[in-house]
């Protein structure tokens, strides 16, 4: 049976502001978006465009459970987010990774233990599988010479690395990133560009919000624009060749 390639399918999703205990919205949450349908396959590049506040970082944040869905129908990895629990969330998220502008690294362990300690703690057991595992997505990102390196002794383009090496370790079929080039310079913004095009090409979908067209034109891909609560798909490439 052929694995399916839809890696996130929303259905008329409405996502509110809430206090994350009630399974429908309540009369005083705030409605963030409506309307909301968005299909997303393995191997595809997705850009989310809108101004602060317009509800992209929370969409992201609905892809992996930590605002809840109460409207619409939304699978992600073939997770149901209408039906998930509390309990399930970790089982979600080992399915996708997720880049953070603000890396979250550990800066009292190097580069190697801030992946191991991720590792032990999402179930990886055998010292070799991990090791293994470790080489290969630090060998990804070209981070192969700096396993023993200090976060702090690593450039702001070297911690990014670091932090989709960690986002790759379980072979997610979704990568989510928010804003993953905003503290960097247009050079190594660029280099983790093509890093993402090189994930995407091994049939990774990666999901990104971003301020920086000059960086869609560079790299074109499906661009979803956020606006008064709606989205819709818009062809930015049409509008940089007028």
């Amino acid at each position: 049976m052929e694995r399916n390639k839809c890696v996130v399918e929303l259905k008329d999703v409405s996502i509110y502001h809430t206090d994350g205990n009630s399974h429908s919205p309540k009369s005083d949450d705030e409605l963030v978006l409506s309307d909301v349908n968005l299909r997303v396959d393995e191997g595809e590049v997705v850009y989310f465009i809108g101004r602060v506040g317009s509800g992209k970082s929370t969409l992201l944040k609905t892809l992996y459970a930590e605002v809840q869905l109460l409207e619409g129908q939304g699978r992600v990895v073939g997770v149901d987010l209408r039906k998930i629990k509390r309990s399930e969330v970790p089982y979600l998220r080992r399915k996708m990774g997720i880049v953070f502008q603000d890396y979250q690294l550990l800066d009292d362990r190097n580069v190697f233990y801030n992946l191991y300690d991720v590792m032990k703690a999402t179930g990886w057991k055998n010292e070799t599988d991990i090791r293994r595992r470790i080489d290969e997505v630090l060998t990804i990102v070209g981070l192969d010479k700096k396993a023993y390196k200090m976060p702090f002794e690593l450039s702001g383009g070297e911690q990014q690395r670091l932090v989709i090496a960690r986002a790759l370790l379980n072979s997610p079929r979704l990568l989510l990133a928010d804003e993953p080039t905003g503290n960097l310079d247009p050079v190594t913004a660029d280099e983790i560009m093509h890093l993402f095009q090189e994930i995407a090409a091994k049939g990774c979908a990666i999901i990104m919000s971003t301020h920086n067209t000059a960086l869609i034109e560079q790299f074109p891909a499906r661009t979803i624009m956020f606006s008064k609560g709606k989205i819709a798909e818009i062809d930015l490439a049409a509008s940089f060749s007028e």
